[in-house]
């Protein structure tokens, strides 16, 4: 049978989401909650548009031209949710060429095979670390960071080319102590790249009226440019790459 997938949107012109231009597939699902998602239609598992692969690369065929300094983007929701069906996808794009980069929270909770051929046709994985102090990762996204540590871990022992992405919110990540706990977790993995600080906006509010939903960080502010400073030092100073 013909892999299926379910599709919440895509952008054809992504510049944020790994290197260069990139075809940005959002999929559809989720197992987090985190309280400033800006994807809050996508949690749904049920929800988005039924694709076949071969329906995506078509589209992504027509933006080749254009992709050829950067490539094709799975994130979400949560991309390894639908495992089977970004592997082929991530196959027939490695058969055209073009550079693969699977956005995700690490959620995984079986390492199946499927797990390791996702990973064999991805060139960057971007890991989303939310918080290393496991209260306040249930608190943030209402799971345990666990899965997501030892998915990182798993990367590392792979040496899988990886960014790390960190959200830098107030009340949850913009302490320094946090920062630090990232910084020493990670130091030791040699296939982190970098670290992608990310700094808390507010774009997706109306995503969760629409849901008549409460969203609970209204009033909570974007980082100062101080702050994102204070923390780019705590990696740097470790040797780590960031920026944001």
């Amino acid at each position: 049978m013909m892999t299926t997938g379910r599709i919440h949107s895509i952008e054809s012109f992504g510049t944020v989401d790994g290197p260069g231009i990139r075809y940005v597939a959002f999929m559809q699902g989720c197992l987090m909650k985190c309280q400033y998602c800006h994807n809050r239609d996508t949690w749904d598992l049920d929800g988005g548009k039924e694709v076949t692969v071969d329906e995506l690369m078509g589209q992504i065929i027509s933006y080749k031209p254009f992709l050829q300094s950067g490539g094709v983007t799975a994130t979400g929701g949560e991309a390894i949710l639908q495992a089977e069906f970004v592997t082929e996808l991530f196959k027939a794009c490695k058969e055209n060429d073009l550079h693969t980069c699977l956005d995700t929270n690490g959620f995984v909770r079986k390492y199946t095979p499927v797990i390791d051929e996702l990973l064999d046709n991805t060139d960057l994985v971007l890991l989303d670390i939310k918080q290393m102090d496991d209260a306040k990762h249930i608190d943030l996204t209402k799971v345990s960071n666990q899965r997501t540590l030892q998915f990182a871990e798993y990367l590392a022992k792979r040496n899988q080319k990886t960014w790390v992405r960190y959200v830098v919110v107030d009340g949850f990540t913009e302490d320094l102590v946090s920062a630090k706990a990232l910084a020493d977790f990670i130091e030791p993995m040699k296939n982190v790249e970098k670290v992608e600080l990310l700094p808390y906006h507010q774009l997706g509010t109306h995503k969760w009226e629409a849901f008549g939903e409460t969203y609970s960080l209204t009033d909570t502010k974007p980082p100062s440019k101080e702050t994102m400073e204070s923390i780019k030092a705590v990696f740097t100073e470790r040797g780590i790459k960031a920026d944001y």
